[in-house]
């Protein structure tokens, strides 16, 4: 299984979590995990993501997700499993 993780931060405001999971959906992109926060009105949330049977490459959905974060005023990252357990190994 390919997963993923996908990070998104930002001014709590109505609908983000609707036009993320939105996006997801619609490129065959299943939610496996989900937290989220909001936290002195600042949104924060982490969700894991099973990509195995997207409709796109990796780069394209990282691409276009981080296009969705700059339309809704947040910030989201779309990384690999193994890239971001390396990156928070300590």
């Amino acid at each position: 299984m390919k997963k993923t993780i996908i990070t998104v931060v930002g001014k709590d405001s109505v609908g983000i979590i609707a036009k993320v999971c939105t996006y997801l959906s619609d490129n065959g992109i299943n939610i496996l995990d989900i937290s989220q926060t909001i936290v002195d009105g600042f949104f924060n949330m982490m969700m894991v993501v099973n990509t195995d049977l997207a409709t796109k490459k990796f780069v394209e959905i990282s691409e276009e997700m981080e296009a969705l974060g700059e339309s809704i005023n947040c910030i989201i990252r779309v990384q690999r499993e193994d890239i971001f357990n390396k990156m928070h190994r300590i």
